[in-house]
């Protein structure tokens, strides 16, 4: 999920095979509603944000900032956001 300072929303899922169903792939709930989340203007607007900083940081060769502030804010907005419909979505 993470690449250097990059923030990378592709999911990176293995594939689960149920014993008892068709041959049909069981999807995490918990990933679709990250993937939702991020869409939302809310967290969009902190992704952004993270992302400037990130590339401000790479583009310089000497500096100590590391962005934490902003991936932390992200990654709790998309957290929020998740918790609020993930148990009601969960079997």
């Amino acid at each position: 999920m993470f690449q250097g300072n990059n923030l990378s929303m592709k999911p990176v899922m293995p594939r689960v095979r149920a014993q008892d169903e068709e041959e049909e792939d069981l999807v995490d709930p918990q990933q679709t509603l990250r993937e939702q989340c991020h869409e939302e203007r809310k967290c969009t607007a902190l992704h952004e944000k993270y992302m400037a900083c990130n590339d401000r940081v790479n583009s310089r060769s000497k500096t100590t900032e590391l962005c934490n502030e902003e991936l932390f804010d992200y990654l709790h907005c998309v957290d929020a956001c998740v918790t609020k419909s993930l148990f009601s979505r969960l079997k």
